[in-house]
């Protein structure tokens, strides 16, 4: 079974099975059918991939036909990648250390944040 989007033929022939198989991101576009600009992989592939996991840990697949689920797969990773295309992934935060240390928020009371760069100057003084 094939579905057709944007010109690319995609086999979603037991689709969850084979993208639980796949590891690179660059596969998942492939298998997909979804277009993507190498730079923005480059800088951005583990945001992209945490927050398409994100998106669909929201979805429930259970009785939908392939074609539906790769669909719906593809328009989660499109969106993903969209996040990450128009901005950075400080802008995001998609992981706990840049959650954590987002400047924008107060630090927690009993943890306060000291960058590094300012623990060293501390020693370039001596």
């Amino acid at each position: 079974m094939t579905c057709s989007a944007d010109g690319h033929t995609v086999d979603v022939t037991d689709i969850l099975a084979r993208l639980k198989g796949l590891s690179a991101a660059e596969e998942f576009f492939a298998v997909l059918g979804a277009s993507y600009d190498p730079k923005v992989l480059n800088v951005s592939r583990l945001h992209i991939m945490k927050r398409v996991g994100e998106y669909l840990a929201e979805e429930d697949f259970s009785g939908l036909p392939d074609q539906v689920i790769a669909a719906r797969v593809r328009t989660k990773l499109e969106r993903a990648y969209e996040d990450f295309a128009a901005s950075s992934p400080l802008t995001h935060r998609v992981f706990k250390v840049l959650k954590d240390h987002d400047p924008n928020k107060p630090a927690m009371p009993g943890r306060t944040f000291v960058p590094f760069d300012a623990a060293l100057k501390r020693f370039e003084k001596e």
